[in-house]
């Protein structure tokens, strides 16, 4: 590996000097600078980052704790903060929980000790008491993503406002008039998502004074296997729903799965929604109604604040609250009645 001290060498220059031009010090002369910087490319000289921010008190790396990096909405979120913090010269450290909450807490520890300089979060229980401790006590600036956890007081956040187009997607079954509506969440209470979720989806309800059965909403953790094990269910019930709106997208798929092996049609014999817009869902015959959250902004948004934080633009945390998109599509088309079955064609 090359040194300072080699670069010095090619450019005929002291190592102080060397080390001025490389960390941008204002009394360096153009001629010093262009010398020094020639050096640096003949030779292909890769400054120890993380050696020089330490020194500074700051090694340029950002924790982003992810709850489970197979879910594609996160992984794009994780792929847009890595291009807007790689832009103003930090690393991103990835985390993946993997589902497990015992996990999110031991990110945290280890992003600590990574000396970090900000962390990301998405966890997958935001409840927990250790967590929150683990956050509370962290000397640096934190953001969470989708994710609301009242004891992290100096934690920026970005959200979804997921009860209002939760609340917009079940007027619209209503509208198409469903009354015997079902919503599959994650396990209940544990995230900001699943809590806004089943809060707009019953205000819907309560708007058309529509009893709320508890039957129609159901919770589990978020896997393939408990959405259709949840629609099974559902489906076996002696007055099962003629609507499905699925939060978790991973949940989507099982779904789908028990709805093909009963050989159901999407949009004809029940009508079905997501909560996420997921690619299956637009790509699926007939595409399936979403609630689509931007993503890319999302993330653009939490890097900002971070940096905002860690550049000390701002010394106090903020949350930005982003809407989410109905995007209406053939699964949910109007309930056809026997009766409407029975009038002839114009």
């Amino acid at each position: 590996m090359t040194t300072i001290k080699e670069v010095a060498r090619r450019a005929g220059v002291a190592p102080a000097s060397v080390t001025r031009v490389l960390s941008g010090h204002p009394n360096v002369s153009e001629a010093l600078r262009a010398k020094v910087l020639a050096a640096v490319d003949e030779i292909g000289y890769k400054p120890d980052l993380m050696a020089a921010g330490l020194r500074r008190g700051s090694s340029h790396t950002v924790g982003v704790i992810v709850s489970d990096i197979i879910n594609p909405l996160l992984a794009e979120m994780v792929d847009a903060l890595d291009v807007k913090l790689r832009d103003k010269g930090y690393t991103v450290l990835l985390a993946n929980s993997h589902g497990d909450p015992d996990r999110d807490v031991e990110s945290v520890h280890l992003l600590r000790q990574r000396r970090t300089d900000g962390l990301v979060v998405m966890v997958v229980d935001e409840t927990r008491a250790e967590l929150r401790q683990a956050l509370r006590d962290l000397p640096i600036p934190v953001v969470l993503l989708d994710r609301q956890i009242e004891t992290a007081d100096a934690a920026s956040a970005v959200l979804s406002d997921h009860h209002r187009g939760t609340r917009e997607l079940t007027r619209h079954l209503l509208d198409g008039g469903h009354r015997r509506i079902a919503l599959l969440t994650g396990l209940r209470g544990t995230t900001y998502p699943g809590r806004e979720r089943t809060r707009g989806f019953v205000d819907a309800l309560d708007e058309r004074d529509i009893p709320v059965a508890s039957a129609f909403i159901r919770d589990a953790r978020a896997t393939p296997e408990s959405g259709q094990r949840l629609a099974a269910e559902l489906l076996d019930d002696g007055d099962p729903p003629t609507a499905i709106v699925v939060g978790p997208n991973p949940m989507l798929v099982g779904v789908l799965r028990e709805l093909q092996r009963r050989n159901l049609r999407v949009g004809r014999d029940l009508a079905l929604a997501c909560l996420d817009d997921i690619p299956i869902a637009a790509l699926h015959h007939p595409p399936i109604t979403a609630l689509a959250r931007n993503t890319e902004e999302m993330a653009h948004t939490a890097a900002a604040l971070l940096l905002d934080r860690l550049t000390g633009v701002s010394r106090f945390p903020r949350t930005v609250v982003l809407p989410t998109e109905l995007r209406r599509r053939a699964s949910t088309t109007a309930l056809v009645t026997p009766a409407d079955a029975e009038l002839p064609v114009s």
